[in-house]
């Protein structure tokens, strides 16, 4: 199937490694444009170096929360390539706790894992509305929580900020659409949620009707479907990537 990719920018926030960088590098088997954002340089430069060259891969070295990197993430974006038709905001952290966690990890894991998206996307909507064509999807979390974990608030809060955003965006050519990746390979479930290869087995036995942990190309394959324009009817959902791990069923 052709997903009419060719030619469009991508911006993949959080892409040095994990789910955004095999996200960044499936959409440019499709034909995008990247732009690579992450704090890490080094990893972006290997990753630019890892596409082909058709993807024209614009590294943005950024600590996406602060104050003007919204702005500056926009300009960086438009002054290189004129447009941006695709937003991917993977860029988060998870925050269990064993306690109930300090007011300045709840506040740290809002302005993590929704303000600065939120941010990022504002930015770049008037961009998506003059050109009559967006796709804005939003890497989340799972909202069934299993402990105390002050990202699963944030998840939340994006859903029903995407919910609504993508009403208003709608009859512009935008869609947005978010996905909770449940457990799937990638730089945090391997080395801070299950950092053993007997905690991984046990979980996926226990927990996952699968019977295995995901990779991050099955994610992001749905991702680069949301993306293409064949997806136009498919906006302001929730869509869980899990394996069949989430109970509830809607």
């Amino acid at each position: 199937m052709d997903l009419q990719l060719r030619g469009k920018v991508a911006l993949v926030t959080g892409a040095s490694a994990g789910l955004g960088r095999t996200i960044a590098a499936v959409l440019a088997e499709e034909g995008c444009r990247l732009a690579i954002l992450a704090r890490r340089r080094p990893l972006l430069e290997t990753l630019a170096a890892e596409l082909p060259a058709s993807a024209e891969p614009l590294i943005i070295e950024q600590d996406f929360t602060a104050k003007d990197a919204a702005e500056r993430t926009r300009d960086a974006v438009l002054g290189r390539f004129g447009r941006c038709d695709i937003l991917v905001n993977n860029a988060g952290s998870s925050r269990p706790q064993q306690d109930l966690g300090s007011d300045e990890v709840w506040m740290e894991a809002m302005e993590i894992n929704f303000h600065a998206g939120r941010r990022i996307t504002h930015a770049f909507v008037p961009t998506m509305q003059a050109q009559a064509f967006g796709r804005i999807i939003n890497l989340t979390g799972q909202d069934e929580p299993f402990m105390v974990n002050a990202a699963n608030a944030p998840n939340g809060a994006v859903h029903i900020w995407a919910k609504a955003l993508s009403r208003r965006l709608a009859r512009d050519g935008i869609t947005v659409n978010s996905i909770p990746p449940g457990r799937i390979h990638s730089e945090q479930i391997d080395t801070r949620i299950l950092p053993t290869e007997e905690a991984r087995r046990e979980w996926a036995e226990k927990e996952v009707p699968a019977g295995y942990i995901g990779e991050p190309r099955d994610l992001a394959v749905l991702v680069a479907f949301l993306a293409s324009p064949l997806a136009r009817y498919i906006t302001g959902q929730v869509v869980h990537v899990d394996g069949g791990v989430r109970r509830f069923p809607h």
